[in-house]
């Protein structure tokens, strides 16, 4: 029984082992590093983007993700972001034997969002190599399953909540619900979870830029890291951000910006350095 005493937050060697498997960056750390992540997100086996979630408005990149991960290994990045498209939309994973590939082809860690709705999904992302999973649509639903959660996969867990006009959206932004995004900010940050990432949808794959108001108001809210999505185009939208000067704002995620080559990683990645860095990251 997958809710039975034996399984119920897993044993005290296996949390502390996830603990000491993921000691990851953008969890529980300063802004003093701020990590651009590029983004792949999965529908039909490819490497895709949508326009605002809109499953019917998507743009083909690549027939072949493993390889668009090498690829983003090969420019710099530091971390990968994936999302199952399919398994958001259909409530369960679709892609976990891709993911798998693609965690096993490059040396860096990956998270993983899109269709994680048991306990059972998130240790299966993390038996096929995942370093962070992600919960969206259960985080609205089951709120009372965080502390849990925290408790069980520590920086292996984070939240992802999907905001148009600061109403959390969920099943893969189909449903918009009357959850604001700064009370589940809270409630996500309160409940011990160590990373939020914060997705503006009416600014997801648009290239005009983020949401910072909405943004700072979540970064207010939570005391957990936050990581930016939606809209980042330029690297004077990472300058954008930094202006924000929010110690737990720690990273952001880039898509269609990068695949469209309107801006390059490198680039990205230098409007994020401190400062005083000499470019050597």
């Amino acid at each position: 029984m997958r809710d039975g005493p034996a399984r119920e937050g897993g044993s005290v060697e296996q949390r502390e082992d996830l603990k000491r498997r993921f000691r990851l960056p953008g969890s529980g750390r300063s802004s003093a590093m701020f990590t651009v992540i590029p983004a792949i997100d999965l529908k039909d086996g490819k490497c895709v983007r949508l326009r605002q979630g809109r499953a019917d408005d998507v743009t083909v990149y690549s027939a072949d993700p493993v390889e668009t991960a090498r690829s983003w290994v090969r420019e710099g990045a530091q971390w990968l972001h994936v999302v199952d498209l399919d398994g958001a939309f259909q409530g369960q994973p679709v892609h976990t034997d891709v993911v798998g590939r693609i965690a096993g082809a490059v040396p860096i860690p990956i998270e993983l969002g899109g269709g994680l709705r048991t306990d059972d999904h998130l240790r299966a992302a993390i038996d096929a190599g995942v370093s962070r999973v992600i919960l969206g649509t259960r985080a609205v639903r089951e709120p009372d399953t965080l502390a849990r959660l925290a408790s069980e996969f520590g920086e292996a867990l984070a939240v992802g909540i999907d905001a148009r006009g600061g109403q959390v959206q969920v099943r893969g932004w189909v449903e918009t619900t009357d959850c604001a995004a700064t009370g589940l900010a809270a409630t996500v940050s309160g409940a011990g979870v160590s990373t939020l990432i914060y997705t503006d949808t009416a600014r997801d794959g648009m290239m005009g830029g983020p949401n910072v108001v909405s943004l700072e108001a979540v970064c207010r809210a939570a005391r957990c890291d936050v990581i930016a999505s939606g809209g980042i185009t330029s690297a004077r939208d990472i300058g954008a951000l930094a202006a924000l000067g929010r110690s737990n704002l720690v990273g952001a995620i880039v898509g269609k910006a990068l695949y469209e080559q309107n801006v390059s990683l490198a680039a990205l990645q230098s409007a994020a350095a401190p400062p005083d860095s000499s470019g050597d990251r």
